[in-house]
């Protein structure tokens, strides 16, 4: 505290002095800034004040203890993050909203052989020898968020890691899991399709666990000696169906407020995104019994985990007897809400966020983003003492219950549905730092301005963010490249940073998927193995990701620089360029897609004509953009207009919440993002006439965001 209070006497001036030399200049322009160099100057007063040692004492504060969203200690939290917003100068609000949560009562796993004998009963205690937080009262037992309650007994089918193409090689095998226990484990895709598919195909429950070969001793040292999944850690997590919706299971497309009326709520133990199957997830120590004793056919080579002996597919030779006890209520949760009224247009909001909530302390996810987060707003405050106010209105947002669902978030975006339809960016960070190494997702129009953004920034390593992120993925092709030199796969000829597409599993997806506000997201990542764990604490952060948390500030600095040159840029700076390059390549993927897969009849030539159509419009828009127009209100509406442009307004198939037809999380996937998701998975269902409907929507879109672009242009 007194370190902070220091830090705002000083002149930012003289603060400016402790960045590095290299970074004094700074670039010398910024696509949409008409006087860039004034810019550059409040970028740099910005950059001087976000504080590793204070970062340090943030995220202390915030993993002190288990938050789970809607506990007591969670809504310490919220008071804790809305003081800190407070103190910068932000209009703070702690908003309240209703959700169906659940908490564990009982949960038992036991395991006999076919003799009757005793092979495991746990859940284990997460422990290791020498780890000051895993024995804290407060630590809730490994559950999974919207599993329902059941007492189950069966024999037990292991899926590999419960994809598609596992449950497919289970059929090739003449393997049912029809009234079976089904034994998966994590990776591959998002745990709630594991769920998904096994009860799509009839099976009595699921059990999920860590296997070594994905975050254990197999990658490395095990926590506290490195940075992998100790034995006994376990990863928790939700298995709501959110690649059907995401929030509050009782209210799709409404904000689950206090006050919202029972009439107005689905029943959330029927709605569309709760599992009917129990599931829990367990540890490679309690695991290790069961499939050491799976009778059955041995698993295809490339199932085998790194478990020091043979894997069988089952059913025979193990029983497991699975019981769950679930607390489900509507519990109140916490979002901390932050403005800064923009000056010239106070209605287009720069929205910045990330949650609060953790499955037990959270130090790498999600508080790592926190702390960066308040640094930003540290920095942010800074400027507001000398009198600088921003163009556009900032808000920042601490979501809570992210971890059940996306819950804060999506409730707040339903919330203010009419006002984000004018927010011109969202800004998230989740896992903000669990090692050195930057990387970013984002809508095509935003990419080239994250990478901006990135050149910065001065980075630990030297040099700047974007010089280091190069130099990584770089390196990390190379060593794909010698991997895979029998393959005749050569290193990528790309110069540029690559950034990834936005699927789902974090806060942007109510705002790009269901609302279609341009989004990013944000991180700084290493060995990290402790995710959804007791062990992902204060004491395995300062070991293995950020000892001096100066990725903290790091993180802190391009987050503020992002939302900075949002605000205050002149005209917007999408790049719908390089966007419709990119849906034109997403065209003519599933073109081939369709012709591999035997899928006739589908006429692509409309889609991709008006791609091309978007593009060209796009090369106009992009000279327009560069001239600067004296008054830029008119091309700013119609700039953000184009990506609203792409919703639907039916929504996907099957799941109407997903509105945008060029990103979605994938039904089977679950976090990766499916691009052209109504056109791809009716390719995948093989289902031709969906697909044809399918390809008519997206080209409407198209055609409809080419037309505003043809109106901005002139």
């Amino acid at each position: 505290m007194n370190h902070r209070a220091l830090a705002s006497c000083l002149c930012l001036s003289a603060l400016a002095i402790s960045l590095p030399a290299q970074n004094a200049g700074g670039p010398q322009s910024s696509f949409g800034y008409r006087d860039f160099a004034s810019q550059a100057k409040i970028d740099q007063q910005f950059l001087a004040v976000p504080d590793a040692k204070l970062a340090g004492e943030e995220l202390k504060t915030l993993t002190a203890a288990p938050h789970v969203a809607g506990s007591k200690e969670d809504h310490d939290t919220a008071l804790y993050v809305a003081e800190k917003f407070k103190a910068a100068g932000l209009d703070t609000a702690i908003v309240t909203y209703k959700a169906w949560l659940n908490l564990p009562k009982e949960i038992h796993v036991t395991a006999t052989d076919a003799s009757g004998k005793v092979l495991m009963t746990g859940p284990t205690r997460e422990h290791v020898e020498g780890d000051p937080f895993d024995k804290d009262p407060r630590v809730v037992m490994p559950f999974n968020g919207s599993s329902p309650s059941g007492d189950v007994t069966a024999e037990v089918v292991y899926a590999n890691y419960g994809r598609p193409e596992d449950f497919k090689k289970l059929d090739d095998l003449g393997v049912s899991v029809k009234g079976k226990i089904v034994l998966v484990r994590y990776g591959g895709n998002f745990r709630g399709v594991k769920v998904y598919i096994a009860q799509q195909r009839g099976a009595a429950g699921v059990i999920i666990y860590s296997d070594p070969a994905d975050d254990g001793y197999y990658r490395g040292d095990m926590y506290p000696k490195g940075p992998y999944r100790p034995e006994t850690g376990v990863q928790r997590g939700a298995v709501q169906y959110l690649f059907k919706y995401p929030g509050d299971a009782s209210t799709p497309g409404i904000a689950s407020t206090s006050d919202l009326p029972e009439s107005k709520r689905l029943k959330p133990e029927t709605a569309p995104n709760m599992p009917q199957i129990p599931s829990t997830p367990i540890s490679y120590h309690d695991a290790a019994p069961i499939l050491q004793a799976l009778a059955g056919p041995a698993v295809p080579h490339e199932w085998q985990g790194a478990l020091p002996f043979a894997y069988h597919v089952g059913p025979g030779g193990v029983k497991v007897h699975m019981v769950l006890k679930q607390d489900f209520a509507y519990r109140d949760i916490w979002d901390v809400i932050g403005k800064i009224k923009g000056t010239d247009w106070p209605d287009a909001w720069v929205v910045a966020g990330n949650h609060r909530d953790a499955w037990v302390y959270g130090a790498v996810d999600p508080n790592s983003g926190t702390a960066a987060m308040l640094e930003a707003v540290h920095g942010i405050g800074e400027l507001l003492k000398t009198g600088w106010k921003p163009k556009r209105t900032i808000v920042f947002g601490s979501w809570d219950a992210e971890e059940e669902g996306l819950i804060g978030s999506t409730e707040w975006a339903e919330d203010n549905a009419s006002a984000l339809a004018h927010a011109v960016a969202y800004f998230n960070t989740d896992v903000g730092v669990s090692g050195p190494n930057f990387d970013a997702s984002a809508v095509p129009s935003l990419k080239n301005f994250v990478r901006e953004v990135a050149k910065e920034v001065p980075s630990p390593k030297g040099g700047n963010v974007y010089e280091q992120w190069q130099k990584s993925q770089t390196e990390g092709e190379s060593r794909r490249h010698s991997a895979n030199e029998h393959m005749g796969k050569g290193a990528s000829s790309q110069s540029d940073v690559e950034i990834g597409d936005l699927g789902s599993g974090s806060d942007y997806t109510p705002f790009i998927q269901h609302l279609g506000v341009p989004s990013t997201d944000i991180g700084s990542g290493g060995p990290y193995g402790v995710y959804h764990s007791v062990f992902d604490n204060y004491n395995w952060f300062i070991k293995n990701a950020d000892p001096t948390f100066v990725y903290e500030q790091q993180q802190a600095r391009v987050f503020g620089i992002e939302i900075l040159h949002m605000a205050d840029t002149d005209v917007l700076p999408y790049d719908y360029v390089n966007y419709g390059k990119e849906i034109s390549e997403y065209i003519e993927a599933a073109k081939k897609k369709a012709a591999d897969d035997g899928v006739s009849g589908l006429d692509f030539a409309p889609a991709l004509s008006a791609a091309n159509r978007f593009t060209s419009a796009a090369e106009a828009v992009h000279k327009k953009q560069q001239e600067l127009p004296t008054d830029p209100a008119e091309l700013n509406t119609q700039l953000r207009t184009v990506e609203s442009d792409l919703l639907s307004s039916a929504g996907l198939p099957n799941r109407p919440w997903f509105k945008h037809t060029v990103y979605a999380p994938g039904e089977y996937t679950g976090y990766a993002a499916v691009v052209i998701p109504g056109v791809n998975e009716a390719i995948d269902a093989k289902d031709s006439a969906r697909a044809a409907m399918q390809l008519t929507t997206l080209t409407d879109s198209i055609n409809r965001a080419a037309s505003t672009l043809g109106a901005a242009s002139k």
